[in-house]
């Protein structure tokens, strides 16, 4: 991971990345309803649901993930003059996506993988001030090549970059593929195929550094805030936590993430916090209300 720091924040390449692959999709699992009390029996019954909604979902992956990888074996043996190789990969891609579109009719993207990128921004937020001026005065002044590094590195997120096929354009794409081949038509054949995996669909979803950090110091925050005849040097901890998760917040609501209506009032909420928790009190609540504001913000 590459830490951005002070000076090179409003430096042209201030905008660092970590890309880590994960094969595979995490399953949903489908929650009681609020207010109501799930039974032993329910509670294995969920079980065993949330268990097959995993194991379909890992079969539509390893699917999708053979159809992509049989898409490419199919376009390497037409390059090799394989037409046979070919046209059996090609047989085994529409295979794979028949099973597909079976566990799941109305699944409009199969995903294939999801990679992780960490984009990590440390910096004062004075720095992040200053950035952001100098964005917006190039910006306005027509500079659009210098500002467009500057916006770049105002980020502070994980995404979660998920590759699908689209089952709505890919299957038609790969049959109409195999006739090209029999009628020897190789050059416009590969040609297709080099599209159809061109049309893969990346979709993203972020999560925000700032809040994630933000929100581990409010929990730290809480084991200390509601512990009784707590000692100076906790007190002092704890100071410290809500003093850092203020910073954490500060910079979130710089970097755009989220509403700046929405972080007056939790801000708001935690000076409250603050203010119940001196001088070595103990507070039994507060917490879970700027929890619920922060799984809100973003």
């Amino acid at each position: 991971m590459r830490h951005i720091g002070l000076k090179t924040l409003r430096a042209a390449s201030m905008c660092m990345g970590m890309i880590l692959s994960a094969s595979g999709i995490a399953a949903d699992s489908a929650p009681p309803v609020p207010g109501q009390a799930q039974s032993a029996p329910g509670k294995g019954a969920q079980a065993q649901v949330d268990k097959q909604t995993a194991e379909k979902r890992k079969k539509l992956v390893a699917d999708a993930t053979a159809a992509i990888v049989d898409t490419e074996l199919a376009l390497k043996a037409l390059e090799d003059k394989k037409n046979d190789e070919a046209l059996k990969a090609l047989a085994s891609v529409t295979g794979k996506i028949e099973l597909i579109v079976a566990r799941d009719p109305k699944l409009a993207l199969a995903p294939v993988r999801t990679d992780v990128v960490t984009y990590d921004l440390f910096a004062s937020l004075d720095t992040i001030k200053a950035s952001i001026r100098e964005a917006r005065k190039a910006l306005g002044d027509g500079e659009i090549l210098k500002a467009r590094p500057l916006v770049a590195g105002l980020a502070s997120e994980i995404q979660f970059r998920t590759t699908n096929i689209p089952l709505a354009t890919y299957p038609e794409a790969i049959k109409a593929i195999t006739p090209l081949i029999d009628a020897g038509k190789i050059d416009e054949a590969k040609a297709q195929l080099q599209a159809a995996l061109n049309t893969l669909v990346i979709t993203t979803e972020m999560v925000p550094l700032p809040k994630l950090r933000a929100e581990n110091l409010l929990n730290e925050a809480q084991i200390l805030a509601e512990k009784k005849d707590r000692s100076q040097d906790e007190n002092d901890e704890l100071a410290r936590h809500f003093a850092s998760a203020r910073e954490q917040l500060q910079m979130a609501e710089l970097l755009g993430y989220g509403k700046k209506k929405e972080y007056k009032s939790i801000y708001t909420q935690l000076a409250k916090i603050e203010r119940e928790s001196g001088g070595g009190k103990s507070v039994n609540g507060g917490f879970d209300k700027i929890k619920k504001q922060l799984s809100e913000l973003f």
